[in-house]
């Protein structure tokens, strides 16, 4: 796409063929010059609801003379963007054994899906069950209360995001993320994501799309072992020589650790191995339900329902005194999904199918908090989440219920749940409580904040029939395996942390692109393996 014409703004009535004019004619040339048009990103922009636009980014190719195209428009929002291709260069070392990667989350995946299609051949092992006997698990639990620890919303093939809203929405730019989103596509997703500003999969099609790229992986002689939990490493002088899976020893030079934010065990291991292992900063709090068809007035007025508006989203944000309280995985015409990896504990999630076609839209309203607030040993955000996740399940009633209220109650310092227009989704029922007993005064002071703030700023967000349940505990994870410039962890030569469970992601698509940047670095040190 040699140039780019950014901040193309047209109305809901008009088209991608008008929004294309309009490029070619910032860039002042002759239509016959156009070798090729195309729209590649639309987003919306409803700040002002008497005024919504869809602003295009449009790519326009030239038989000739792209550079003095640019060149003669003279404005910012038109440069020229070269056409990259990216290649990777296997490097010299040998490899002793197979490359071993540790989770098949988005960033283990396409880690894995990187080194077999150059010839790699990885070994992929996954501690829960490939997504169709995940399904099963997770319905099973959530239509009965049956806890399976590998087939659950945290563990199992293509990671947490499976049971999610499939966003693919992220904040880093880097060329290996049109990559993602291509792969997304070939294997199943649909082509909108490729524009879209905000794309989504949604947790059906997501589902046919990681199993789609896993037997990829196996067509390109890559191996997936499920229900294979990561148990041990060892080391000699600081180099990693084998692990430890389902109790038997492997030899292993390379691994790569994908484990997910909700590992708990495998952290616990690798600090008592020697690996240098930090508290990170997280959040925790609720979610919260709304109407989605109150959202979408709050959002877009009377233009609300319009059929080229899509489901309204938001995320919101607020600070005081150095903490923030923030909206986090708005999930349009979605549900509150129970979402534990242990027993004996609630954790809620959120979740869409693609069409986003459920009556109630729902968010985390989450709080941050760091090592001042739980402990600075490398494990204590960890024992905090427990300590929230095991109360919860006593206050739900011992038996998955979760906690919940109403705003108005909540607001109040009241225990109630006094259902009007919205009702609690979460599919194995709620318990009335007081979140003052769940949450320190801190995360609960500033959600009442943030709840005051953000229904300035979305009219409705902070009615009193809004429902919360609770906790969310799983926002990122609560530690970092810190890793060098070589991408190893600290002082641990052959251990490759990545994505989200790591530290260094946070969502989807982040967590993929660290798989790939991972898998790069290896294949740029060593050849395949008997290569």
């Amino acid at each position: 796409m040699p140039i780019v014409v950014s901040g193309i703004r047209i109305g809901l009535d008009q088209t991608e063929e008008q929004a294309i004019r309009k490029a070619i004619k910032k860039l002042k040339i002759s239509h016959n010059l156009v070798k090729e048009a195309y729209v590649n990103k639309v987003s919306l922009d409803a700040r002002r609801q008497n005024q919504i636009t869809l602003v295009n980014t449009v790519c326009v190719e030239l038989t000739e003379g792209e550079l003095e195209a640019v060149q003669a428009a003279s404005d910012s929002s038109v440069v020229y963007r070269e056409k990259r291709s990216i290649c990777f260069t296997p490097g010299l070392e040998k490899l002793e054994s197979p490359i071993v990667i540790a989770g098949f989350g988005p960033a283990g995946m396409f880690a894995a899906l990187t080194l077999a299609r150059q010839g790699y051949h990885p070994i992929v092992l996954e501690r829960g069950t490939d997504v169709d006997q995940r399904v099963i698990g997770v319905n099973r639990f959530w239509k009965q209360g049956v806890f399976d620890s590998k087939a659950n919303v945290q563990f199992g093939e293509g990671g947490a995001g499976t049971f999610s809203d499939g966003k693919l929405t992220t904040r880093i730019s880097d060329p290996f993320c049109d990559l993602v989103l291509k792969d997304f596509v070939n294997h199943g997703a649909p082509e909108e994501i490729l524009k879209k500003a905000k794309p989504h999969i949604g947790t059906d099609k997501l589902r046919q799309v990681v199993k789609s790229i896993r037997e990829e992986i196996q067509s390109l002689g890559g191996e997936i072992r499920f229900c294979s939990q990561l148990e041990g490493v060892t080391f000699q002088n600081n180099q990693l020589k084998s692990i430890r899976v389902n109790g038997e020893e492997i030899p292993a030079s390379i691994l790569i650790l994908a484990i997910g934010h909700s590992a708990r065990d495998t952290f616990s291991m690798l600090l008592e191995s020697g690996v240098y292992l930090e508290p990170k900063a997280f959040s925790v709090g609720a979610r919260i339900e709304h109407l989605q068809s109150e959202i979408d007035k709050g959002l877009y007025g009377k233009y609300a329902g319009h059929p080229l508006l899509p489901k309204g989203e938001y995320q919101l944000s607020y600070r005081k005194n150095g903490r923030g309280v923030y909206t986090f995985c708005m999930c349009p015409g979605g549900m509150v999904v129970p979402s534990s990896s242990c027993e004996g504990t609630v954790v809620t999630n959120g979740m869409s199918e693609f069409a986003r076609d459920q009556k109630n839209a729902n968010s985390a309203l989450v709080v941050g908090v760091g090592p001042e607030d739980f402990g600075s040993s490398p494990l204590d955000g960890i024992k905090f989440q427990q300590r929230l996740e095991q109360q919860a399940f006593q206050l739900g009633g011992k038996d998955y219920r979760a906690p919940a209220a109403t705003v108005g109650e909540f607001l109040n310092h009241r225990v109630g749940l006094q259902e009007k227009r919205v009702h609690p989704s979460y599919a194995l029922g709620v318990n009335p409580v007081d979140f003052d007993r769940l949450f320190p005064n801190i995360v609960t002071q500033m959600m009442r904040e943030g709840l005051e703030r953000f229904g300035r700023k979305i009219p409705g967000f902070d009615a009193s029939d809004a429902v919360l349940t609770g906790p969310e505990t799983r926002t990122s994870s609560p530690v970092r395996i810190t890793r060098g410039e070589d991408f190893c962890a600290v002082g641990k030569s052959g251990l490759y942390p990545c994505g989200e469970g790591a530290g260094y992601a946070g969502g989807i698509m982040s967590a993929a692109v660290d798989g790939i940047r991972i898998a790069s670095a290896i294949i740029q040190k060593y050849q395949p393996y008997g290569g």
